[in-house]
């Protein structure tokens, strides 16, 4: 296979909901993560919710009258740029001086309902991205998608699942986008995995029908089942990794036919487990089970974003365990977990696709290194073996090949964390023995080089995931360096 290795995963992550990013330990995980991956975007709910304090409404003169205060905003925003990320744009949910009702979802009580007010909703939007691009520039702006809800098609977080009135919200919030300027992207409508067939095709229908502008589809997806619940944590279910990338592919079936085939497709979550306090997250398995996709998902995708990056994540309330949800824990001294250094090794890869197979995939940048990344993903795969002869060019006699891996036993925060007893508030020792534990085996050799190629033969442990870089050698060793000379025996 030849080609060039797509960035779909690098396009877009997500965050906890707005105003966590206020915090330092979630300003400090972001800052590794951009210097370690390095994503495009960023998307998190929350942005109209209380907590962000956007939408003001006060009386005066005694009329209604609603001020739009952008205090906690620009300084969210203002940190993603100078850390060389944007916003993936989220409008919602409901303010609570602007809801129909009073039904919420999560802890934080982000409000589900229409807006009591069309106008007002309108005027929200509008006020919101007029004030981005005065700041920020509408260049800038343009390149900002901007998704309308949150899994309209789940009860929990539309009032009803009521497709006629997110039919309405949408058509109200896209025309209200573009009056700021047309070129501005705006899409939806974020489904659910569990959204039926019909759903997506009634809202192209509709869109297509009253004109509605719309420039990107979304939609999420999961393999978890039904929770399992245990004191401060659930556990689930989970289907093959590869219904993840059915659930990509659903989009441009159900779609096909209709005015919005071809739009770019945007998973703007997706992972095993929905939930944060599901701590297969944290593990090996959860590496090697992600590897598949991740490789394979850009073919059939514009992005997917991982749900999500950090542990500062509240969904299910404040955390009561020292690992929660994202797939770095980086709010203890920036320890990684297996799936951040997935994502990382990734990130080493070059441009070229070489081969991909059902475990590895094989790329070469314009320096000519080579990378493998190589995955073990199945319950029983021990001393699962991988044989690769990989190009490595003429006129090179040797190779050097750096390997990095995380495992069961390498790379594991998580296993080391378990064996000291699962302390719940780890001491500094501790902590410096877990961010230790956190880091890659690492291991090189030199291979030889024969017509032009490198041949490597790969044993990986049980839910392993390894980055293997091979590079060819210049020989630059001075003709007096003899080695048998190092403790000053004869030449």
């Amino acid at each position: 296979m030849t080609g060039q290795l797509g960035d779909a995963w690098r396009h877009c992550i997500g965050a906890g909901r707005f105003e966590l990013a206020l915090r330092r330990d979630y300003q400090d995980s972001l800052a590794l993560l951009q210097r370690e991956i390095g994503f495009r975007h960023i998307r998190q709910h929350g942005l109209f919710s209380a907590g962000a304090g956007v939408h003001r409404p006060y009386e005066y003169g005694g009329e209604r009258q609603v001020l739009h205060s952008f205090t906690y905003v620009d300084q969210v925003v203002d940190m993603y740029l100078e850390l060389g990320i944007r916003p993936f744009v989220e409008l919602g949910f409901m303010p609570p001086g602007l809801a129909s009702g009073d039904q919420t979802v999560f802890w934080w009580r982000g409000n589900v309902t229409p807006p009591s007010d069309r106008a007002e909703w309108a005027a929200l939007v509008r006020g919101t991205v007029a004030h981005l691009v005065d700041r920020y520039g509408l260049d800038e702006v343009r390149g900002w998608p901007i998704e309308v809800w949150n899994e309209p098609d789940l009860k929990d977080f539309w009032q009803h699942a009521d497709q006629d009135a997110y039919h309405d919200l949408f058509e109200v919030t896209a025309h209200a986008v573009k009056d700021v300027d047309a070129g501005l992207q705006v899409g939806g409508p974020a489904l659910s995995p569990g959204a039926d067939d019909g759903w997506l095709p009634r809202f192209a229908e509709f869109v297509s029908a009253r004109g509605v502008p719309i420039d990107f589809v979304s939609r999420h997806a999961y393999t978890s089942g039904a929770a399992q619940h245990v004191p401060f944590g659930v556990h689930q279910t989970l289907a093959p990794a590869a219904t993840l990338l059915e659930q990509f592919a659903a989009p441009g079936r159900q779609l096909a036919g209709t005015a919005l085939e071809g739009l770019p497709v945007h998973i703007t979550e997706f992972n095993s487990s929905y939930r944060p306090d599901n701590p297969v997250h944290d593990t090996a398995f959860h590496a090697a089970y992600l590897a598949p996709v991740v490789a394979a998902a850009g073919d059939l995708v514009d992005s997917f974003s991982y749900w999500t990056f950090c542990d500062v994540f509240e969904e299910a309330g404040v955390p009561a365990a020292l690992f929660h949800g994202g797939f770095g824990l980086l709010t203890h001294r920036q320890i990684r977990k297996p799936t951040f250094h997935l994502y990382a090794f990734l990130a080493r890869m070059g441009g070229e696709v070489l081969a991909r197979a059902d475990d590895h995939l094989v790329t070469r940048d314009g320096t000519g290194r080579v990378t493998v990344l190589a995955w073990a993903a199945g319950q029983g795969s021990d001393g699962h073996r991988i044989r690769l002869s990989v190009p490595v060019g003429s006129p090179a006699v040797t190779a050097y090949v750096a390997r990095s891996s995380v495992s069961e036993e390498a790379g594991n925060a998580w296993a080391a964390w378990r064996e000291m007893g699962s302390p719940r508030s780890p001491g500094a020792r501790q902590l410096d023995a877990l961010r230790e534990a956190s880091e890659p085996a690492r291991r090189h050799w030199s291979a030889p080089v024969v017509d032009g190629r490198a041949e490597l033969d790969l044993t990986l442990a049980v839910h392993e995931v390894t980055l293997v870089e091979v590079t060819a050698v210049r020989d630059e060793t001075p003709p007096w360096w003899d080695d048998a000379r190092l403790l000053g025996g004869p030449a």
